[in-house]
């Protein structure tokens, strides 16, 4: 029973490993005004997404686009887990790991200054279902985005 139980918790560790170490998707970013759309799962949420099942509003500014990429920024860094990869004039994107097994997500913000919209994409690189989790994420951004 001890051996069968240290080979599982072993395991558990080793998966949970590859799923840290898992590299980014070589698709990310802003591409003609658009961030990548979402894949046929429903662990992915975005502002661009023309399919209602992926669709979640943008943020929206009426700062500098200065002022509300630093005000995301703020946001950002205060989120547990939550990563800062790539700060671009007018691009975000951050990685977020889940508690438990340090699944990685992927998170993007696009800033369309002449609408003073940000764009948003929030993806789970493994897996299939996530739970919600990415909408719920990408809400909690804007709650504390529009009420700070």
């Amino acid at each position: 029973m001890v051996k069968s139980l240290l080979y599982g918790t072993a395991s558990l560790f080793v998966f949970s490993c590859a799923a840290c170490a898992n590299p980014g998707p070589g698709d990310l970013g802003v591409k003609d005004g658009m961030l990548p759309s979402c894949p046929a799962r429903p662990n992915c949420v975005s502002s661009q997404s023309v399919d209602v099942r992926y669709r979640i509003e943008p943020l929206r500014y009426t700062t500098s686009l200065h002022d509300a990429q630093e005000k995301l920024l703020t946001i950002l860094r205060s989120m547990q887990r939550t990563t800062i990869i790539v700060r671009e004039d007018d691009y975000i994107h951050a990685t977020s790991a889940s508690f438990l097994f340090r699944f990685v997500d992927d998170v993007e913000f696009y800033f369309y200054a002449e609408e003073k919209t940000i764009h948003v994409r929030s993806a789970s690189r493994l897996g299939y279902y996530d739970f919600g989790v990415n909408r719920r994420r990408v809400d909690h951004i804007r709650n504390y985005f529009s009420t700070r």
